[in-house]
């Protein structure tokens, strides 16, 4: 709670500037706009409107300079009270101010953080590997009962009422089979015919609830016959590589930087979810509603800078404001909850931004907007937004102290290299 009071002399002052503020609104004969003298104006309107207007206007601007004076760290918009001076003399009021609460976060230096093998296994070289084989394949006829994998060629016919289906007509259609690309069973009905069969049945297409009268006619039937992998076919095939081995390591390389991509990506938000658990006190319903409303308004002005609505989008995905609206609140739940723990954990551990944190903060931002870091120490200055840029940097120092002394794995409990994820070298 501050309770403040504004000296009648600088009070005096405001009431000045708020007959200023009438004068703009008024038309008096004999008087340009604006130019009305506040004598005049006192006869005219009295001297109680330009109070109310100075207190309206003043108290405010008061109790922002109260708060950075004393280092508030407001969460929410005060509550005001004038206790005195709303027809004359000094002016006082208080004012009640939500905090952001101050936590401690036990264990925050011992995280265990899991994450997705940055490393390709055999197995998943081995489907690469397979992959290619397919895509080089061969087909060849086959005579036998059709099994799974096999290739086809179908006339179909779907109808539904004796209405055809749309979609669901066509002649030599090659078609794998397992794919489950048709209707529900349409697969398990091919598997163990044989060529010239032909087969009706009635099942549920895919997308649709109502089932439809199905006539198919298989009129061919072929095998993916697959290349054995040597090093003569890979060095025929495969251009750059002339053996097995070297292929092989081409493909772990591959692999290996879009795991190593995955891993980077969820370490930040695997490492803040962890670190959000060990918050135990609630994140204050006033932080959450102000993250909730900006990631609201953030997700709809990205969709209508694409020009889409999101009521558009809202009905194609089945959702209600209401629903919508809930699942972004779990995000900002942990959102508060990271704020909280991230801010005890620089000063538990001392972490302070000097003037060269913040300079070199300036010129990031100058690259990005394109203007000289001055201009934009003086734009953080003017909009009195130092201060929240002090405890961003802050939080930031934190995360990166946290990731630092993090134990890292992966789902079988194998330590992580940190500096192949941090991209740092030895």
């Amino acid at each position: 709670k501050l309770s403040i009071t504004i000296d009648e002399a600088e009070f005096d002052r405001d009431i000045d500037q708020a007959f200023r503020k009438i004068a703009r609104q008024v038309n008096l004969p004999g008087f340009r706009a604006g130019k009305v003298p506040r004598k005049v104006l006192e006869a005219r309107v009295g001297l109680a409107a330009a109070r109310d207007e100075a207190i309206r206007d003043a108290v405010p601007a008061y109790l922002a300079q109260a708060v950075k004076e004393h280092d508030v760290d407001l969460i929410a918009t005060p509550e005001i009270e004038i206790t005195g001076g709303a027809e004359s003399g000094e002016v006082s009021f208080d004012a009640v101010c939500e905090v952001r609460p101050v936590v401690t976060v036990p264990g925050y230096g011992g995280l265990r953080v899991e994450l997705p093998s940055p490393s390709a296994s055999e197995a998943e070289i081995d489907e690469a590997v397979d992959a290619e084989r397919r895509r080089q394949g061969s087909l060849v006829d086959v005579t036998r009962e059709i099994q799974s994998g096999d290739h086809v060629t179908l006339t179909l016919a779907g109808t539904r009422d004796g209405e055809p289906v749309p979609g669901l007509n066509t002649e030599d259609w090659l078609y794998e089979v397992g794919k489950g690309w048709v209707a529900e069973g349409f697969d398990d009905r091919l598997i163990g015919s044989a060529v010239g069969a032909e087969l009706s049945f009635s099942a549920n297409p895919s997308g649709m609830n109502e089932p439809a009268d199905f006539e198919v006619t298989i009129t061919n039937a072929q095998e993916l016959v697959l290349p054995e992998v040597t090093d003569q076919w890979v060095d025929e095939n495969l251009g750059e590589f002339d053996t097995v081995e070297a292929w092989r390591a081409s493909i772990a390389e591959r692999i290996n930087g879009q795991k190593l991509s995955q891993a980077r990506n969820l370490l930040v938000e695997r490492a803040t979810s962890a670190l959000a658990e060990l918050v135990d006190v609630p994140a204050p319903d006033s932080m959450v509603s102000g993250d909730l409303q900006a990631r609201v308004q953030n997700t709809v002005q990205q969709f209508q800078s694409q020009g889409i609505s999101i009521d558009q989008w809202l009905s194609a995905t089945g959702q209600s404001p209401d629903s919508f609206i809930e699942s972004l609140r779990e995000q900002s739940l942990k959102a508060v909850k990271v704020d909280l723990a991230l801010r005890a954990v620089a000063a538990a551990e001392g972490l302070d931004v000097d003037d060269d944190d913040l300079n070199a903060e300036y010129a990031r931002v100058a690259m990005q907007v394109r203007q000289k870091a001055s201009e934009v120490r003086k734009a953080y200055e003017k909009n009195d937004a130092v201060t929240d840029l002090t405890a961003q940097l802050r939080k930031t120092k934190a995360l990166d102290w946290v990731i630092e002394h993090s134990e890292v794995v992966d789902t079988t409990g194998a330590a992580i290299d940190r500096n192949l994820l941090l991209d740092k070298h030895d």
